[in-house]
């Protein structure tokens, strides 16, 4: 093993204290120190969200100029963000997540999970929510967004895959995770809405054909390892592609519902809508009824592509 050679902290203060001090080695520390700041998270969550350009992220974070400027050079200068140039004459730059940032994206679903449970919740541990509540509203502000386009999922066959087909629509459904070949997590079946993946599976499964000639490319998205579901495929013959979400990009990207079971972030069930330009057209959330939601999406696929 190496030996450990101390590094200045992130940031120098002239007031730093002997306690402080102990911070040059205290990962908590060393990462408050790029994300401690409001305006900082928010920034990140817009940049996961799609949103890469200057004018844009001032209107979606509500901040001034000055603010932003600052931000931004701070993420940029910690490697979180790196500039990109969209526009030669006059020059423009857009901000992206690095290597780095991208790594932080866990962090910020973890926290919206916290706060989805503990802040916005009630502090019981569910896969669902009420149709008035916070979550639910989220999901449906969905509606007339696009799915970025630098998002990528891992298909079974370990492809990176655009969750957005070529077809004219695209319906993808989460769901938090079958029991095959991995068993699920000890008294998964007491959380409010965690079963019924390997249903909900074999139902679109069945429908299948009727998306297909209604012009849609069905995906299944969950947080299990491309392995895993490859071998739940194969066992159920799942005719469509499945896709591991196991990074959280896109569930950071459209701040998906989760929760939290089996030591593993999970997906809370629901269905999205988009068309060929990646705009979200439905979302169904909260699934109550599983038949019935997969029943509504061939409903809307079919309105979408009239």
């Amino acid at each position: 093993m190496g030996t450990y050679t101390p590094r200045p902290p992130l940031r120098q203060d002239p007031t730093m204290t002997n306690r402080r001090r102990a911070d040059d080695t205290c990962g908590i520390a060393q990462a408050a120190a790029v994300l401690g700041d409001w305006w900082n998270l928010l920034v990140l969550r817009e940049i996961a969200r799609g949103h890469h350009r200057f004018d844009t992220l001032v209107t979606e974070l509500g901040v001034s100029r000055k603010v932003l400027t600052q931000r931004l050079h701070d993420l940029v200068d910690h490697d979180v963000l790196t500039r990109r140039p969209y526009q030669q004459h006059p020059p423009r730059h857009e901000y992206v997540l690095t290597d780095r940032g991208r790594a932080l994206l866990p962090t910020l679903v973890t926290m919206q999970d916290w706060a989805d449970r503990w802040v916005l919740g009630d502090g019981n541990l569910t896969a669902t929510t009420e149709p008035d509540g916070a979550e639910a509203t989220r999901v449906q502000t969905l509606v007339g967004t696009r799915i970025p386009a630098d998002v990528t999922l891992t298909a079974t066959d370990r492809t990176p895959t655009d969750p957005v087909a070529t077809t004219p629509t695209t319906v993808l459904f989460t769901y938090p995770g079958t029991g095959l070949p991995t068993p699920t997590p000890p008294h998964w079946t007491d959380i409010p809405g965690a079963a019924g993946c390997t249903l909900e599976n074999r139902l679109f499964r069945q429908q299948w054909n009727d998306f297909t000639a209604a012009g849609a490319t069905v995906h299944g998205i969950s947080t299990q390892r491309p392995d895993e579901q490859a071998a739940f495929a194969a066992a159920e013959a799942i005719p469509f592609t499945l896709l591991s979400d196991t990074d959280l990009r896109l569930t950071a990207a459209l701040r998906l519902p989760t929760f939290r079971a089996g030591q593993q972030t999970r997906l809370k069930r629901l269905v999205l809508v988009a068309d060929h330009t990646r705009t979200i057209t439905a979302a169904i959330y909260p699934v109550t009824d599983i038949p019935t939601a997969v029943t509504d999406a061939l409903r809307l696929v079919r309105q979408t592509s009239r």
